[in-house]
């Protein structure tokens, strides 16, 4: 732990030491407390070039359920029965021709409605993953210029804080001076008075 003034002294002075040894571009003496560097703008980050995109599943072949969704046979020669049954059925038939028929359209509608819906998508999480790529490389872009800064800023406290200490130094020089100067003529005085 830290007792003296010359204790603290000394451990400022390694601290001092380790930072100029370390120190980045560190300036020249004649420029102890210069203007500090300007804070720099961040550059717009370079757009990556897009991925190239993997060929999506393929879309499922509708093709025979379009051109074979009518239920009736092909017709053939038929007798009196063959003519009253198909009297008979022919309402049934035609409404299960027309359900074939709206099957048909409902399958083609939800397989363009998946086909549009992934397209959305895709185009939405793209931009989502462009604008957050974009915001993080301008946040690390940020980043350096604060470090940038903060490593600046560290300089010039050591500077400032050798010229306080270096001020303080040539105080307490002066007044050991002035302090040796004052016992010097008390001294003087003593033997003047001594021998008076």
């Amino acid at each position: 732990m830290l007792k003296t003034r010359e204790d603290v002294a000394a451990e400022l002075a390694r601290v001092r030491e380790r930072v100029r040894e370390g120190a980045v571009g560190a300036r020249s003496a004649d420029a102890v407390l210069g203007e500090p560097r300007p804070t720099r703008e961040p550059e717009p980050i370079p757009r990556e070039a897009p991925v190239a995109d993997e060929p999506p599943p393929p879309r499922p072949d509708a093709s025979a359920v379009n051109e074979h969704w009518r239920a009736e046979g092909t017709p053939g020669r038929g007798g009196l029965l063959s003519r009253l049954l198909e009297r008979l059925l022919r309402p049934r038939l035609s409404a299960q021709v027309e359900w074939n028929a709206r099957q048909v359209r409902l399958d083609n509608e939800i397989l363009d409605y998946i086909d549009a819906r992934f397209a959305s998508t895709h185009r939405h999480y793209d931009a989502v993953l462009g604008h957050t790529g974009r915001h993080l490389g301008e946040v690390d872009e940020r980043h350096m210029i604060l470090q940038e800064e903060l490593v600046s800023h560290v300089h010039d406290l050591v500077r400032r804080i050798d010229l306080v200490l270096g001020e303080g130094e040539k105080g307490r020089l002066a007044q050991e001076h002035a302090l040796r100067e004052i016992r010097t003529r008390l001294l003087y005085l003593e033997e003047r008075l001594g021998r008076g």
